[in-house]
């Protein structure tokens, strides 16, 4: 099962078309951790789903999602209502709250995954202005087993390598 994750695009629309061009033959669910500054209803952000950030004034999208993805219970949310920009630790309990194996968020812009307490940390970054780092990013998760593959790409497609890596789900 392969993910398309990103957040934080902030207006773009060719890029969102670009990359949902390039993946979705090869990915079976795409999510918007928000901040897309457009329309839930935008042609965009039709084969997405996804959640408001701060920045998406008027949206009706809602605040978070649980999502069943192939029996993983994965949370998505923008992350600016759990402070995640000083701290991780007020998302890992709404995601312990909801049993979530995997916590997906933005609102930061800083590209990253990490397993903190057996729960799985994504953040794909900012395919438009991302910080601590030059690239672009977005994230495609694949789940084999207990296995999660996170990999990190430029918004052009170009697979990050340095950023990749492998995390065991219990």
């Amino acid at each position: 099962m392969k993910v398309l994750i990103m957040s934080d695009s902030h207006g773009l629309t060719k890029e969102i078309a670009d990359i949902v061009n390039r993946h979705k033959n090869e990915v079976e669910f795409m999510f918007h951790c928000g901040d897309s500054e457009l329309s839930a209803k935008s042609t965009e952000l039709k084969s997405f789903q996804g959640v408001k950030g701060n920045c998406d004034f008027g949206s009706d999208l809602p605040n978070e999602l649980l999502i069943d993805v192939s029996g993983i219970s994965l949370y998505l949310t923008h992350g600016h209502l759990y402070n995640v920009k000083s701290t991780l630790m007020n998302l890992k309990y709404r995601a312990l709250e909801l049993n979530a194996k995997i916590a997906c968020y933005g609102h930061s812009h800083i590209a990253g995954a990490e397993l903190i307490d057996e729960i799985l940390f994504i953040n794909p970054g900012s395919i438009r202005l991302p910080v601590l780092r030059k690239q672009k990013t977005y994230v495609i998760l694949e789940v084999v087993g207990t296995k999660a593959n996170i990999m990190f790409y430029d918004v052009n497609g170009k697979m990050i390598e340095d950023m990749s890596e492998q995390f065991t789900l219990t």
